[in-house]
């Protein structure tokens, strides 16, 4: 495949209002999901080499490369194209700053603002979008 493919914590409520906001935002329609906990998504972790159990981080593949944390999201609002694409600018912040402020959202997020019992469901019009 070669749309890029973001992958989420499924239970997360600060990662399905992050896909909400991509779904609604990404102006190509190009962007697909898949939770980290799936079947597709433990695969594409796999794939990389990336922890299949790790669940702190949204991972992005897109060219045949994967990009976790900051980078990934950074990576992602460029894909949805303007203005969200002007986030590269976050490029001169240096990654271990990036990545340790991600990294403390990332460790609360449960706490701060929730999360579900079960996995995102896609509805019906959003079920092309996930794998």
């Amino acid at each position: 495949m070669n749309k890029p493919i973001l992958l989420f914590d499924g239970v997360c409520n600060v990662c399905n209002a992050s896909v909400d906001f991509v779904l609604k935002n990404d102006k190509s329609k190009s962007i697909m999901f898949a939770s980290l906990q799936s079947e597709n998504g433990k695969e594409l972790l796999e794939k990389y080499g990336l922890n299949s159990n790790e669940l702190s981080t949204v991972v992005l593949i897109h060219k045949n490369h994967s990009y976790t944390k900051s980078s990934a999201v950074i990576q992602t609002a460029k894909i949805m194209g303007f203005p969200w694409n002007l986030s590269v600018i976050f490029f001169i912040i240096p990654k271990f700053i990036r990545d340790f402020l991600y990294t403390q959202f990332a460790a609360n997020r449960y706490k701060w603002f929730g999360k579900k019992e079960t996995c995102r469901m896609p509805t019906p019009e959003e079920k092309t979008r996930f794998l």
